[in-house]
């Protein structure tokens, strides 16, 4: 990393900015060489500070098949966008948080391991709301929905966290 001014490595900061962070991209290699950047909702389990990190999908689809044939990949979560105001031009800059890391995919066929993924998942953007269980034990998930739905884990292998939030 080129700015180590802006570098964070204590682990419990850089989790809470995972934490608070509400769109990961992950970056695949499509079948003609180039990347495929996927948007996606995510949700986090931590055990002695390593990270997994769930998704889900379809059964069928490209997300899906670029998926299953690849299983390293790359990372990037960002937030808390702001300009920073300079008086000339070059005195501009962007207050950011963010994160790229790279790990390993793999499809959960563990039954309790995807309902632990969805309830991640689910709990990731809905703890703090009142409709939400106290407890993300509590979610409950219909037969129907759970034989349509791929749970996918990231373990991350390796990871990076910066911030630019001076003049904020």
């Amino acid at each position: 990393m080129r700015r180590k001014d802006r570098e964070i490595t204590n682990f419990k900061d850089m989790f809470e900015i995972l934490k608070l962070c509400n769109v990961i991209r992950l970056g695949l290699i499509n079948n003609d060489g180039l990347a495929y950047i996927l948007p996606l909702s995510f949700g986090y389990t931590e055990v002695d500070c390593h990270i997994n990190l769930y998704f889900h999908s379809s059964t069928e689809g490209k997300k899906i098949e670029l998926i299953k044939k690849q299983e390293l990949v790359s990372f990037e979560m960002d937030r808390k966008h702001s300009l920073i105001a300079g008086k000339l031009a070059c005195d501009y800059s962007f207050a950011y948080q963010s994160i790229m890391g790279k790990g390993k995919l793999c499809i959960v066929e563990d039954e309790e391991e995807r309902l632990l993924g969805l309830k991640a998942l689910m709990s990731h953007y809905t703890l703090d709301s009142k409709d939400s269980p106290k407890d993300a034990h509590e979610w409950e998930f219909k037969e129907a929905s759970l034989a349509k739905v791929v749970v996918i884990k990231l373990s991350i292998t390796s990871w990076s966290c910066k911030e630019h939030l001076k003049g904020m």
